[in-house]
Protein backbone atom coordinates (compact mmCIF):
# COMPACT_ATOMS: atom_id res chain seq x y z
CA UNK A 1 0.00 0.00 0.00
CA UNK A 2 2.76 2.34 0.63
CA UNK A 3 4.55 1.58 -2.39
CA UNK A 4 3.03 3.59 -4.91
CA UNK A 5 3.01 6.55 -2.88
CA UNK A 6 6.80 5.94 -2.17
CA UNK A 7 7.44 5.66 -5.70
CA UNK A 8 5.66 8.66 -6.96
CA UNK A 9 6.89 10.50 -3.95
CA UNK A 10 10.62 9.27 -5.05
CA UNK A 11 9.56 9.98 -9.22
CA UNK A 12 8.76 13.37 -8.67
CA UNK A 13 11.78 14.12 -6.88
CA UNK A 14 13.63 13.58 -9.46
CA UNK A 15 11.63 15.70 -11.91
CA UNK A 16 12.53 19.40 -11.36
CA UNK A 17 9.81 21.15 -11.14
CA UNK A 18 8.91 24.73 -12.41
CA UNK A 19 5.58 26.24 -11.32
CA UNK A 20 4.57 28.42 -13.63
CA UNK A 21 6.11 30.38 -16.41
CA UNK A 22 5.49 33.62 -13.85
CA UNK A 23 7.93 32.37 -11.55
CA UNK A 24 10.15 31.22 -13.48
CA UNK A 25 13.54 33.62 -14.87
CA UNK A 26 13.13 34.97 -18.11
CA UNK A 27 15.65 36.91 -20.63
CA UNK A 28 15.50 38.31 -23.94
CA UNK A 29 17.45 36.12 -26.63
CA UNK A 30 18.37 37.51 -29.76
CA UNK A 31 20.15 35.95 -32.63
CA UNK A 32 22.80 38.66 -32.89
CA UNK A 33 23.43 37.59 -36.83
CA UNK A 34 20.29 37.97 -38.19
CA UNK A 35 17.55 39.60 -35.12
CA UNK A 36 15.02 37.07 -34.10
CA UNK A 37 14.25 37.42 -30.07
CA UNK A 38 12.49 35.31 -27.90
CA UNK A 39 11.82 35.52 -24.15
CA UNK A 40 13.76 32.51 -23.11
CA UNK A 41 13.30 31.33 -19.52
CA UNK A 42 17.38 31.02 -18.52
CA UNK A 43 16.39 29.39 -15.01
CA UNK A 44 15.19 26.08 -17.29
CA UNK A 45 17.33 25.87 -19.95
CA UNK A 46 20.66 26.41 -18.53
CA UNK A 47 23.38 24.72 -20.69
CA UNK A 48 24.45 26.47 -24.14
CA UNK A 49 24.91 23.15 -26.54
CA UNK A 50 26.21 25.29 -29.03
CA UNK A 51 24.74 26.67 -33.30
CA UNK A 52 22.09 24.55 -34.77
CA UNK A 53 22.15 22.40 -37.39
CA UNK A 54 20.21 24.60 -39.88
CA UNK A 55 20.41 28.21 -40.19
CA UNK A 56 22.32 30.76 -37.38
CA UNK A 57 20.96 30.98 -33.47
CA UNK A 58 21.55 28.95 -30.54
CA UNK A 59 20.72 25.20 -29.03
CA UNK A 60 19.94 25.17 -25.19
CA UNK A 61 19.24 22.14 -23.22
CA UNK A 62 17.91 21.72 -19.24
CA UNK A 63 20.92 20.45 -17.07
CA UNK A 64 19.55 17.52 -17.32
CA UNK A 65 19.18 17.24 -20.96
CA UNK A 66 15.68 15.89 -20.86
CA UNK A 67 14.21 19.29 -22.94
CA UNK A 68 15.86 21.35 -25.11
CA UNK A 69 15.28 24.66 -26.98
CA UNK A 70 16.17 26.08 -30.12
CA UNK A 71 15.80 29.65 -31.60
CA UNK A 72 17.36 30.01 -35.37
CA UNK A 73 16.47 31.81 -38.14
CA UNK A 74 16.79 29.80 -41.76
CA UNK A 75 17.15 31.12 -45.23
CA UNK A 76 14.01 31.63 -47.32
CA UNK A 77 15.43 32.55 -50.38
CA UNK A 78 12.37 32.24 -52.10
CA UNK A 79 10.66 33.99 -49.47
CA UNK A 80 8.37 31.20 -49.45
CA UNK A 81 4.79 31.21 -47.69
CA UNK A 82 4.99 29.19 -43.86
CA UNK A 83 2.75 27.19 -45.60
CA UNK A 84 5.00 26.03 -48.72
CA UNK A 85 8.21 26.70 -46.16
CA UNK A 86 6.81 24.10 -44.05
CA UNK A 87 5.87 21.46 -46.81
CA UNK A 88 9.31 21.69 -48.74
CA UNK A 89 10.51 20.81 -44.69
CA UNK A 90 9.10 18.02 -45.23
CA UNK A 91 7.85 17.35 -41.52
CA UNK A 92 7.26 13.67 -40.29
CA UNK A 93 4.11 12.12 -40.49
CA UNK A 94 1.79 12.18 -37.37
CA UNK A 95 1.24 16.00 -36.84
CA UNK A 96 -0.90 16.48 -34.20
CA UNK A 97 -1.27 20.12 -33.95
CA UNK A 98 -0.98 22.19 -37.39
CA UNK A 99 -1.77 25.85 -37.59
CA UNK A 100 -0.62 28.03 -40.91
CA UNK A 101 -0.84 31.76 -41.24
CA UNK A 102 0.21 34.45 -43.48
CA UNK A 103 2.96 35.03 -40.94
CA UNK A 104 3.99 31.77 -39.45
CA UNK A 105 3.29 28.04 -38.63
CA UNK A 106 3.33 26.33 -35.90
CA UNK A 107 3.54 22.29 -36.05
CA UNK A 108 3.72 19.67 -32.61
CA UNK A 109 3.43 16.23 -32.48
CA UNK A 110 4.77 13.29 -29.84
CA UNK A 111 7.56 11.14 -31.03
CA UNK A 112 8.23 8.63 -28.84
CA UNK A 113 8.09 9.78 -24.91
CA UNK A 114 8.92 13.66 -26.03
CA UNK A 115 6.80 16.27 -27.19
CA UNK A 116 7.82 18.12 -29.72
CA UNK A 117 6.92 21.74 -30.82
CA UNK A 118 8.33 24.09 -33.82
CA UNK A 119 7.30 27.82 -34.87
CA UNK A 120 8.63 29.53 -37.60
CA UNK A 121 7.81 33.38 -38.02
CA UNK A 122 8.29 34.79 -41.76
CA UNK A 123 10.92 37.29 -41.78
CA UNK A 124 12.22 38.87 -44.32
CA UNK A 125 14.41 36.27 -46.57
CA UNK A 126 14.23 34.18 -43.68
CA UNK A 127 11.75 32.26 -41.42
CA UNK A 128 12.47 32.70 -38.05
CA UNK A 129 11.92 29.58 -35.71
CA UNK A 130 11.86 28.05 -32.20
CA UNK A 131 11.83 24.16 -31.62
CA UNK A 132 11.18 22.93 -28.15
CA UNK A 133 11.74 18.91 -27.58
CA UNK A 134 10.36 17.90 -23.78
CA UNK A 135 8.95 14.77 -22.12
CA UNK A 136 5.31 13.80 -23.02
CA UNK A 137 4.98 13.23 -19.77
CA UNK A 138 5.34 16.38 -18.37
CA UNK A 139 2.82 17.86 -20.67
CA UNK A 140 1.12 20.40 -18.25
CA UNK A 141 4.37 21.72 -16.83
CA UNK A 142 5.24 22.79 -19.30
CA UNK A 143 2.38 23.91 -21.47
CA UNK A 144 2.60 27.62 -19.92
CA UNK A 145 6.87 27.87 -21.05
CA UNK A 146 6.13 27.06 -24.61
CA UNK A 147 2.83 29.23 -24.74
CA UNK A 148 5.00 32.02 -23.57
CA UNK A 149 8.52 31.30 -25.89
CA UNK A 150 6.12 30.68 -28.58
CA UNK A 151 4.14 33.98 -28.54
CA UNK A 152 7.37 36.03 -27.54
CA UNK A 153 9.10 35.49 -30.78
CA UNK A 154 9.56 38.12 -32.46
CA UNK A 155 11.28 38.73 -36.49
Amino acid sequence: MYAPRLLTAFILALVPTFACAAETEWQRYVVPSSGPSVDMPVSIFTSDAGAPENGTGRRFFTEDRRADLTVQSIPNPANDSPGTFLAKMRPPAGIIYKRITSSFFVVSSVRGDRIWYNRCNRGQGSMNCVLINYPAAEKRQWDEVVTRISRTLKG
